[in-house]
């Protein structure tokens, strides 16, 4: 498993069809490479080889895998049913001249990230000039703690999603990452205060990053956005008043839009 990609919570039976399917197509989420045999798969999963030969083969029949030598990679399928999940390519298409501006102005790493369960999903990235090894990519996952996007969001988020996160056992991404439930409470009750969350060295070694949520009607909050750099670079307070009002702008542009009034 690779180290930054923590693996998905077992929130269906592998018991049942959906949740055998669900396994092996998880494992695309936690791997480091697109490509994926069928050993590595069962291996991740935790269902029999012969269990992930089948699957794999009916869903090459479908066109949501497809082949490649030896191994197997996401088909053309998924690409065509990750084009109409409207809530993605909305935010992105809201957010993508605020984030080109963050980054301009900046020249620092912007990412633009949503919520689900206990990690953060990153659905945009520009990188900026040098930037230092980071641990996010386009559609991957960290735990919310760990990372200023996932404070930011958690910060507004509903109380039973807060107390249910803390009532896991809270991974560790770094010796920096924070896992004490008091400070981590304390921190998210400051970040309701001040709208501003920071990382220093939690999601990895040599990276800090400031954030900001993007609020409907300034309350939920829908998606964060956030500036990463090396631990020296981020602490300029021009930086924090860029983020703050590209995260505020965006928050009044989502309000009017229907997609994000049923989050």
């Amino acid at each position: 498993m690779h180290p930054f990609y923590p693996q998905v919570a077992d929130s269906v039976s592998p018991a049942t069809m959906i949740g055998r399917v669900a396994r092996v197509l998880s494992g695309f989420v936690e791997a480091s490479t697109d490509e994926q045999r069928i050993t590595d798969i069962a291996r991740r999963s935790g269902l029999p080889k012969a269990t992930v030969s089948r699957i794999v083969a009916e869903l090459i029949d479908q066109n949501l895998l497809e082949r490649s030598g030896s191994a197997v990679r996401l088909g053309i399928r998924f690409f065509e049913l990750g084009q109409r999940a409207a809530r993605p390519q909305e935010l992105r298409r809201l957010s993508v001249t605020r984030m080109l501006d963050l980054r301009n102005t900046t020249r620092r790493t912007v990412h633009l990230a949503v919520l689900d369960g206990a990690e953060v999903v990153y659905v945009a990235i520009l990188h900026g000039k040098d930037p230092p090894p980071m641990a996010s990519r386009i559609g991957g996952r960290l735990p919310a703690h760990a990372t200023a996007v996932g404070k930011a969001l958690l910060a507004f988020a509903a109380p039973q999603v807060v107390d249910g996160l803390l009532a896991t056992e809270l991974q560790r991404l770094s010796p920096h990452t924070l896992t004490d439930r008091d400070v981590i409470r304390a921190q998210l009750s400051a970040i309701r205060g001040n709208g501003m969350a920071y990382e220093r060295e939690e999601s990895g070694l040599g990276v800090a990053c400031v954030a900001a949520p993007i609020r409907i009607d300034e309350g939920t909050a829908i998606a964060a956005l956030s500036v990463s750099a090396r631990t020296d670079e981020v602490a300029s307070p021009g930086l924090a008043h860029a983020l703050r009002t590209a995260a505020y702008a965006l928050g009044k542009e989502a309000s009017r839009n229907p997609v994000f009034r049923t989050v």
